[in-house]
């Protein structure tokens, strides 16, 4: 089976070649990077399975090699910072992220981490399924290419993005609290902060409606939560 590649981007040397150690130890291929550009010609090299990106790193930061890789690709994406205010975790994961993790940290933690977001991305992206194709007016939600379109035209959405609105749209109507999105989506409580739903809702709107500011395929369903309409109002 082939290893799969993750990039670690960091400029602590010591850490970054830690993390790597962690990883090949559970079998993975490592590439490291040390400044935001050469992070990014490593990312055009290698094309990694995953991403590990420290948010203050030299030449480049952290959030634009974020941002750049996002812009080519939907593979997952952990923030590394030692910055623990909700304002970096939430700009962050606006920017489509999928996991942000403070340090210090745990090293075998950060290795369960990507692991989990790997198999959660090769399960939406790989996994065959019954209905390949969710289709609602002009949108299109085309679940094994992991791809959304917009009266056709194909729109980027980060892989939380995509689980969001795949997660809402296969329960039409059916309002969901923000809680309740988190632990189908994120799949775990004890790290995660809340408002990443918001934030990842807002975005998504951002990309499929008309009019985000009055949307019409997740609505809100004020003092509960959100519910997705397919377009029917």
């Amino acid at each position: 089976m082939q290893r799969e590649t993750v990039l670690v981007v960091d400029d602590e040397k010591e850490i970054a070649e830690l993390v790597r150690d962690y990883l090949e130890l559970d079998g993975f291929n490592v590439i490291l990077a040390l400044d935001g550009l050469d992070a990014l010609e490593k990312y055009d090299k290698y094309q990694p399975d995953i991403a590990i990106v420290d948010i203050m790193l030299p030449k480049l930061d952290g959030i634009e090699v974020c941002k750049a890789i996002r812009a080519k690709s939907a593979i997952p994406i952990i923030m590394l910072s030692a910055k623990k205010s909700d304002a970096d975790k939430i700009l962050s994961l606006g920017l489509g992220a999928d996991d942000y993790v403070t340090k210090p940290f745990s090293p075998k933690e950060l290795v369960a981490r990507v692991k989990a977001q790997l198999r959660r991305y090769r399960q939406f992206t790989y996994a065959p399924r019954k209905a390949e194709i969710l289709s609602f007016h002009n949108l299109v939600i085309d679940l094994n290419g992991h791809t959304v379109y917009v009266e056709g035209r194909p729109v980027p959405l980060s892989t939380k993005e995509f689980e969001v609105l795949r997660f809402l749209a296969f329960h039409p109507n059916h309002v969901f609290t923000r809680e309740e999105i988190f632990k189908h989506v994120w799949g775990y409580n004890e790290y995660g902060d809340i408002n990443t739903v918001t934030v990842h809702i807002s975005k998504i709107r951002e990309k499929i409606e008309k009019d985000p500011s009055n949307p019409v395929y997740i609505q809100t369903v004020w003092g509960v939560g959100y519910k997705f309409t397919g377009g029917e109002i």
